[in-house]
């Protein structure tokens, strides 16, 4: 099995069955996100305890890549704090610009080549960019 193939299974897995699917009671925040360009949409739910992401989930529908990306980031950054979710959607957005694998990102370096289809990295970051806009609305983020 070649790696392309084994990034392939990893992102279909995620597509079929999603992590942290769902919608949250009591989130700190919640926000809606869409990509125009593709009509992707996405609600994303988190709850932030003491400086971490103590639950996070997602509800969407979209293409594998879209939904299967944010499977991805909410296994990735649930329990982290909130500086670590900083910076991972900073690595993945960079893994995307570069197309270089990060795998600091676990599941989520499967999604490196969409970096060659441009029109998908919308897709691909969707989730990410809610995060992003998520972090930025917490009070007194800071970090």
């Amino acid at each position: 099995m070649s790696l392309a193939d084994l990034y392939q299974e990893v992102i279909l897995d995620h597509y079929r069955s999603p992590r942290n699917r769902g919608r949250l009671d009591g989130a700190t925040v919640s926000l809606n996100a869409e990509n125009p360009l593709c009509g992707d949409e996405l609600h994303l739910d988190l709850v932030v305890d003491n400086d971490r992401v103590a639950n996070i989930m997602f509800e969407g529908r979209g293409c594998s890549i879209s939904l299967a990306s944010a499977s991805m980031m909410t296994q990735l950054v649930k329990g982290g704090t909130l500086a670590d979710a900083r910076e991972a959607v900073a690595r993945f957005k960079a893994m995307l610009r570069t197309g270089e694998e990060d795998e600091a990102l676990g599941d989520a370096t499967a999604l490196v080549g969409v970096s060659k289809f441009p029109v998908r990295v919308k897709c691909a970051t969707l989730a990410w960019t809610a995060l992003e806009q998520a972090l930025d609305e917490l009070p007194s983020s800071g970090s």
